[in-house]
């Protein structure tokens, strides 16, 4: 590196965009760095929200490439986005429009998978690439489970986004992911990225001989500190039990889980974090509920979470409306991953978007020809949806897919006889093929709003998507909206994490509406109920950050160099306020 980039980000600022790509082709190879705008576009376009321009969009091969690359771009004063899977709800991996104060580089992290198993596999070191469908697979090899298994897993989500947001998935009895111990790099005030090496995992020599050995599995288990720090939240499952308390249960602005890498929110650059895993559970149940009573829901809820010794593995829930929108614009997904499986599905979105960004190069094709012609084909894939699924979404509004181990199993189905005779509701008991698919149904649900607003174009002006924690004592947890926001909106899709009162509410907003004005005018009713949001999505460019949390981020990251705007921040360099 040449003695210029050596210098403060101040200093060597000047620096071209031309002699950055020259030098990072040279570091990572030419055809891994993207520079025109429709190589580029898959990875500047948010899942749902976030466009912008950007310098170059990088793909690093290894650890080593990635600290060099990221040494570079940060120390010759660029802005670094770094991005997994691109999946995230809010915004926050993509650039949020073009006023910048410097170049924006992406760094995706899509090949730099790896997973390495630790102490027999009771704890598990990941890479940045490395995706939650991966991590299943190599533990289920041996017995064991991760941290999470969410909804995102279904379109690729990455271990380390899931870390950096505090993600919180479906599994009740672990809480939002966290850990304690990381490899990553961080900004100092001399203006250089350092390597500050938290794994708990004593490696020696400089920073590209640390990050070689991790990226190789050289992890060698005299040189594991087993008490170096937590790999999960192990108090979440008392937490969550306190279904009396006044607070939610879990949202991402808790500073409760902030530790570094947990909840830093792409403010600092991760190499790997160090997780525990847990036993598999053999042999589970799921059962099937539908009411449509709300409060018999809850009480559901309330009796599972406390009188049970052993809580839920997950607990889904999903509003007859979101049921049909998913069976009809979520269709081709739910068909692919069910034929084919979750790994596919990165595959899939990527030819997706390479296909729009050749159709906007024909001007007789809507911006959204893709999403028309996969909806057309889906007409001809067969009914994806058991019967039984089908003939509970014509009699209820309100569907619990509940699954339990199997030692729980006879306890929670004599609850539900009791508590079906004494309501309006029922249930039945899946056959593993049925509690598969009403898993990936529900699932299925996070994608279908974006398909709709796709195909409804000249009725639908956009998508207001919200993940709300709810406090755990709010026996009113179905939201009723007042007349002149319901007036703006064409349909609502409800569908969360029902034991954890936590709640995806996404709205098809009528043409002519300003959704951000729509967003806007819901959270004062939100603010009111106690409720916080996001939940788990982080605050990306959609939401406010709290005082606490933009402390929290300015901690991790003086320069404002990584990520700069989230939580309608600034985004000025050293976070200098921006003139009114």
């Amino acid at each position: 590196m040449s003695a210029s980039l050596q210098g403060s980000s101040e200093a060597s600022s000047e620096v071209s965009d031309a002699s950055l790509i020259h030098s990072l082709r040279a570091i990572l190879g030419a055809r891994h760095v993207l520079t025109t705008p429709s190589a580029t576009y898959r990875f500047r376009k948010g899942f749902r929200f976030g466009m912008g321009d950007v310098v170059a969009v990088l793909q690093p091969g290894s650890l080593v490439e990635l600290w060099r690359a990221a040494k570079l771009c940060a120390e010759s004063g660029r802005i670094i986005i770094m991005q997994a899977a691109n999946t995230g709800l809010t915004g926050g991996s993509t650039p949020d429009g073009n006023d910048y104060d410097r170049g924006v580089v992406i760094i995706s992290t899509n090949r730099l998978d790896g997973i390495h198993l630790i102490g027999e596999g009771r704890q598990v070191v990941c890479l940045p690439g490395s995706t939650l469908h991966d991590l299943e697979d190599k533990l289920a090899a041996i017995g064991r489970e991760p941290h999470s298994v969410i909804g995102s897993s279904c379109i690729g989500a990455s271990v380390l986004g899931g870390v950096s947001n505090n993600s919180g998935g479906a599994l009740v009895q672990r809480g939002p992911a966290f850990t304690e111990m990381a490899l990553f790099g961080q900004m100092g005030p001399d203006g250089k990225l350092h390597l500050v090496n938290h794994l708990g995992i004593r490696l020696d020599g400089n920073p590209e001989q640390i990050l070689a050995a991790v990226q190789a599995g050289q992890l060698p288990e005299a040189a594991i500190d087993w008490n170096a720090g937590r790999g999960h939240d192990e108090n979440y499952a008392t937490h969550v039990r306190d279904v009396d308390a006044n607070t939610p249960a879990r949202f991402n602005a808790d500073p409760n889980r902030w530790y570094e890498a947990a909840g830093c929110a792409g403010k600092l650059v991760v190499f790997a974090v160090r997780l525990d895993t847990f036993e598999a559970n053999k042999n589970p149940a799921v059962f099937y509920i539908g009411t449509n009573s709300t409060s018999d829901l809850e009480d559901l809820r309330r009796h599972a979470l406390t009188h049970f010794d052993e809580l839920p593995i997950a607990g889904e829930y999903l509003h007859r409306d979101a049921f049909d929108i998913a069976e009809k614009y979520g269709k081709d997904t739910f068909a692919v991953i069910r034929y084919f499986g979750t790994k596919y599905l990165p595959k899939f979105f990527s030819m997706k978007s390479r296909f729009d960004v050749f159709a906007q190069k024909l001007p007789f094709l809507s911006d959204h020809f893709s999403d028309l012609a996969m909806q057309v084909l889906s007409h001809f894939l067969p009914k994806q949806l058991p019967r039984r699924m089908c003939e509970y979404r014509d009699r209820f509004e309100h569907h619990l897919m509940l699954k339990v181990s199997a030692p729980m199993t006879a306890p929670v189905r004599t609850y539900l006889e009791q508590w079906a005779s004494g309501t309006g509701g029922a249930f039945f008991e899946c056959t593993p093929e049925e509690g598969k698919l009403a898993f990936l149904h529900r699932f299925a649900a996070a994608g279908a709003a974006v398909r709709y607003r796709a195909i409804h174009t000249k009725t639908a002006e956009d998508i207001v998507a919200l993940d709300v924690a709810l406090r755990r004592n709010d026996r009113e947890w179905f939201e009723v909206l007042p007349k002149e926001i319901e007036d703006k909106i064409i349909v609502k899709l409800y569908y969360g994490h029902f034991f954890c009162h936590v709640m995806h509410q996404d709205y098809v907003i009528k043409k002519g509406y300003n959704a951000m004005q729509v967003e806007h005018d819901m959270l004062p009713g939100l603010d009111a109920r106690g409720a916080r949001y996001p939940a788990e999505h982080n605050v990306g460019h959609l939401y406010k950050a709290p005082d606490e949390m933009v402390a929290h981020y300015r901690s991790l990251d003086p320069c404002n160099c990584f990520n700069p705007g989230i939580g309608l921040a600034t985004k000025t360099r050293n976070w200098v306020a921006e003139s009114v």
